[in-house]
């Protein structure tokens, strides 16, 4: 199923995702470090939804009480909410 997730106080400002049989999948960021994001999704490409939520969550940048890979924890966690 696809899901798309507006960030917060980050970056980037989406998140767009698969979750197929509770695996990640076509993890996109829009906007935000390329590098980085495009680094990160390919990490998380056929991850177990909970162990990337696990790995992810809690991730800082800087100063900021957040960042994209913890962002797309908690996309995760909203998606596993809606199911």
């Amino acid at each position: 199923m696809a899901y798309q997730y507006n960030t917060r106080g980050t970056c980037s400002r989406q998140i767009l995702f698969d979750i197929e049989d509770g695996k990640v999948r076509n993890v996109k960021f829009i906007s935000g470090c390329s590098g980085n994001t495009q680094g990160v999704a390919r990490l998380v490409e056929g991850m177990d939804v909970d162990e990337v939520i696990e790995r992810l969550r809690g991730i800082r940048c800087g100063m900021k009480a957040t960042s994209c890979p913890d962002q797309l924890a908690k996309a995760l966690e909203q998606a596993k909410n809606q199911a």
